[in-house]
């Protein structure tokens, strides 16, 4: 038998992607607010760390539609440290600072850090340095080469024309024959590499120092890639796509809780049937990259891998598309015999199919159960606190929920009624309420967003899904970390312990500033 259950002990983890870090630079980054984060993890007692997909975002902003199923986000550099190394003079620096700091203005990013990257990236190569960080940039090209070229040449093309998508390029880009590279697209492919590089040195460094306080990283996978990525743009043969290699069917979901005429997300689907070698191989190379990130991985809309909602590629909502079969547990077979011990989550929401229900079981992987699905019904509802199994992830909401407190505030009366009296309470703070039931339920492990610990509400929503634009703007300040620090780090920690989830770090491993919080 397959077994993926890994979630013996419990313990507790914090949903916040890097995105929402405050930082000096517009959106979050690894530097200055993701050490205070990681201190704030470390007095919390939480074990895990919970973060969106580290792509480049696309279409809507969102992680979930990127340029690149292997590729990063250069928006999170710590830009401010490329000025320690001399990379960025004083003025680029000014333009970082005076980007908004209470939400990710994506329009003002996009405008300034590119360029400012394109900057450092002109010195770093006048300068001749083999490298910033302990590793060497050559090094980090060599080991990465297999999808970083791709996806430098799919940048500087579309920088080339004016970011269309490549299914809108001249026919000799869009099928990669006789390309004829100008002195500005070398340029654009080298300050690719570069940000690239300065991610990965500083991403891994932060990993380190979290491994370090016995802190892991919980990844996050979309099944699908977007129409418009390198990876679909260099591996057409993958991708079920007619001949002119537009998409024949698209993905998405049908009707359901988040939205009556379901979910039109547009990535083209695998070639399963057609191109399973290939496609396998796709999925080994992904898998792999992941487990160099990230210490746990979830599995975004992991029913695909089952059945998956195929919609031709020309409709106007997802109303009409049609069920088809998945790779199954065959898939999950062979990857074990390659990632023998590498620990995954599967993503449910509460619409999984029977077939997607066998499949769990069969290879008995960890899924999860949302807390704000639970209300509103009786005592058999499957995602009540006690009806929960150890080998299941519990959440009081995610990326794709309000906050708790907004939640409640917009329940209908009979969902506010069961709340109140299973919690037995006046839900004034109903976010603490949920956070104590996850805590506290049987389920092994425990994930609370970050709008939960800080009792937020509608302003703090991630994102809505259906909806196209405003969504992943939410940003937490200096302040909120710094009061979560000082205020609720040692309250949360009491519960982790009374549930029996405290994440004890050794203090050899902590900065002395920290020791004194800790017992």
């Amino acid at each position: 038998m397959t077994d993926y259950s890994w979630t013996t002990s419990r313990a507790a983890g914090i949903l916040m992607h890097i995105s929402s870090l405050p930082s000096r630079q517009g959106i979050g980054s690894f530097g200055e607010g993701a050490e205070k984060f990681l201190d704030f993890l470390t007095l919390s007692g939480i074990k895990y760390w919970q973060i969106c997909p580290l792509t480049p975002t696309g279409f809507g902003d969102s992680p979930y539609q990127s340029f690149s199923a292997f590729a990063y986000n250069t928006y999170f550099i710590d830009f401010f440290e490329l000025q320690k190394f001399g990379l960025i003079d004083e003025g680029d620096a000014d333009k970082l600072s005076g980007l908004p700091s209470k939400k990710c203005d994506y329009g003002a990013i996009y405008q300034t850090l590119p360029d400012i990257l394109r900057k450092a990236a002109r010195k770093f190569f006048e300068s001749q340095k083999p490298s910033l960080y302990d590793k060497s940039f050559d090094d980090f090209c060599e080991e990465n080469k297999d999808w970083l070229e791709n996806y430098a040449l799919f940048c500087a093309l579309k920088k080339r024309f004016g970011g269309l998508p490549w299914t809108k390029w001249d026919a000799e880009f869009k099928t990669r024959k006789n390309i004829t590279l100008s002195d500005a697209d070398k340029d654009e492919i080298s300050s690719v590499k570069f940000g690239q590089y300065v991610f990965y040195c500083q991403y891994m460094r932060l990993k380190r120092k979290a491994n370090s306080r016995n802190i892991e990283i919980i990844g996050d996978m979309p099944i699908f890639v977007s129409e418009d990525s390198a990876d679909v743009w260099a591996n057409p043969e993958l991708f079920d796509l007619k001949k002119d290699l537009s998409p024949r069917n698209v993905a998405g979901v049908g009707p359901d809780y988040f939205s009556p005429t379901g979910q039109l997300w547009g990535n083209p689907l695998y070639s399963w049937k057609s191109n399973p070698k290939g496609v396998y191989g796709f999925w080994e190379k992904r898998l792999e990259k992941a487990f160099g990130l990230y210490d746990v991985l979830r599995l975004d809309h992991f029913r695909g891998f089952a059945d998956y909602w195929a919609i031709p590629a020309n409709s106007q909502d997802a109303s009409n598309g049609s069920w088809k079969i998945g790779p199954g547990k065959q898939f999950f077979e062979k990857m074990r015999k390659i990632f023998k011990t590498e620990k995954f989550i599967a993503e449910d929401l509460g619409i999984l199919s029977e077939r997607a229900v066998k499949l769990c079981r069969d290879i008995n992987i960890p899924t999860m159960a949302v807390l704000q699905f639970a209300f509103g019904s009786d005592a058999s509802n499957p995602y009540l606190p006690h009806n929960l199994s150890r080998n299941i992830v519990c959440y009081t909401g995610t990326h794709d929920n309000p906050s708790t407190n907004d939640w409640y505030a917009n329940a209908d009366p009979k969902t506010q009624d069961h709340f109140r009296r299973y919690f037995a309470t006046p839900a004034q703070s109903p976010n603490w309420n949920m956070v104590l039931g996850a805590l506290t339920s049987v389920s092994n492990l425990a994930i609370i967003p970050m709008q939960d610990i800080l009792s937020l509400g509608a302003e703090s929503r991630m994102n809505t899904p259906g909806v196209a634009s405003g969504n992943w703007q939410w940003r937490m300040s200096f302040f909120q970390l710094e009061s979560a620090i000082k205020n609720t780090s040692s309250f949360l920690r009491s519960l982790c312990e009374l549930s029996g989830r405290e994440n004890k770090t050794e203090p050899k491993s902590l900065p002395p500033d920290l020791l004194k919080f800790i017992k």
